[in-house]
C-alpha cells in the first residue's frame, strides 16, 4: 500500500531522534523541516529513568526545540492515572527522579496501606527484596495490607519493553521481564500506561490540532513497543526506522510495519517530497 496523506506524526525519541545524547543523522534538520511545512507532531516517550523535564532539557541540548505540550511520556500518563484513580500511596519500582515526578501529582500519604504497585525501568531496584515486596503487596501478604482485598491493588507498568537500546552498550534488559515475573507470580495482568497502549496513543492524538486531512502516523525504532498494540488497533500508519534498537529482521516481526526507512531524516525527506499540499 502506498503511503497515504499524513495529517500528523507521533515521534519516538530514544533510538529514533536520539541515541543517548546524540541526534540520529539529520534528525535536527528534519524536525525543523516538519515545522516549516506545518506538519503537526508530538514526541512520544516511554522514559522512566529520568523525569520528563530532564528528558526535554536533554532534547534541547541536542538541538531539538520542543514545547511542553508536544512532549508526551509514560510518566505523564502515570500522573494522570494516579489522579483519576485517587491513589494515595503507590509502591514505586522507579528511579528517584521518576518517582518524584509521579508523587508531585498527588497528596502522598505514607500512613495508609499501599494501594498500587507501579513499575518502570529501575535497574537498581530489580532485586529479590524489592520484587518480593511488590509481590507481597499485590497478593495482600504485606503487613500493611492485612485485611485488605488484594484483588483491588493494581499492578501498573509504564511499559513492558523486553529490552531497550543503551547508548554504547547495545541491547539491555527493559522492565518487561520484571513486570512479567510479577504478573506470573500474582496471576494478574499489568495495566500498561505508556506505549503501545491504546489509551496512551488516544490521549496524544486528542492533543493534536490540525486542519489537514489524512492519517495519523507513528515512527519508531521498536516494531513492538512503538508500532504495536494501540498503534495497530487505531490504524495508524506505522514507520519503522533502522536506527536505535532496530536489528535486521525486525520488519518481519509483529505483523510488520507499513513502511521502513533508514532513519527519521529519510522519512521526513520522503514525506515532504511526496505530499503535494506541502
Amino acid at each position: 500500500m502506498a503511503r497515504p496523506k499524513i495529517r500528523a506524526l507521533l515521534i519516538d525519541i530514544s533510538g529514533t531522534l536520539m541515541l543517548g545524547t546524540t541526534p540520529t543523522p539529520g534528525a535536527v534538520q528534519a524536525l525543523g523541516k516538519l515545522r516549516r511545512h506545518g506538519i503537526p507532531f508530538r514526541f512520544c516517550s516511554n522514559t522512566s529513568q529520568e523525569s520528563t523535564s530532564v528528558l526535554q532539557k536533554r532534547m534541547e541540548e541536542a538541538g531539538f526545540e520542543s514545547e511542553s505540550q508536544e512532549v508526551w511520556t509514560s510518566l505523564k500518563a502515570v500522573q494522570t492515572h494516579i489522579q483519576t484513580q485517587g491513589l494515595k500511596r503507590p509502591y514505586f519500582l522507579l528511579t528517584e527522579p521518576a518517582k518524584d515526578e509521579c508523587i508531585s501529582a498527588i497528596q502522598y500519604d505514607g500512613s495508609v496501606p499501599y494501594d498500587a504497585v507501579i513499575v518502570g525501568l529501575a535497574p537498581a531496584l530489580f532485586d529479590y527484596s524489592h520484587l518480593n515486596t511488590a509481590f507481597r503487596i499485590l497478593v495482600g501478604e504485606s503487613d500493611s495490607q492485612k485485611g485488605l482485598d488484594p484483588g483491588k491493588i493494581p499492578l501498573i507498568a509504564l511499559h513492558k519493553a523486553r529490552y531497550i537500546e543503551s547508548s554504547g552498550h547495545g541491547h539491555v534488559l527493559g522492565p518487561g521481564p520484571f513486570v512479567a515475573a510479577l504478573e506470573s507470580a500474582t496471576d494478574r495482568e499489568a495495566v500498561v500506561l505508556g506505549k503501545p497502549s491504546r489509551g496512551f496513543f488516544e490521549a496524544v492524538i486528542e492533543s493534536v490540532e490540525s486542519d489537514r486531512e489524512g492519517w495519523i502516523a507513528v515512527i519508531g525504532d521498536d516494531v513492538e513497543t512503538d508500532l504495536g498494540g494501540g498503534a495497530i488497533e487505531l490504524c495508524l500508519w506505522r514507520i519503522l526506522v533502522k536506527t536505535g534498537k532496530y536489528r535486521a529482521g525486525d520488519e518481519r516481526r509483529g505483523g510488520g510495519p507499513d513502511e521502513v526507512c533508514e532513519s527519521f531524516a529519510e522519512f521526513v525527506d520522503l514525506l515532504c517530497g511526496s505530499d503535494l499540499e506541502l
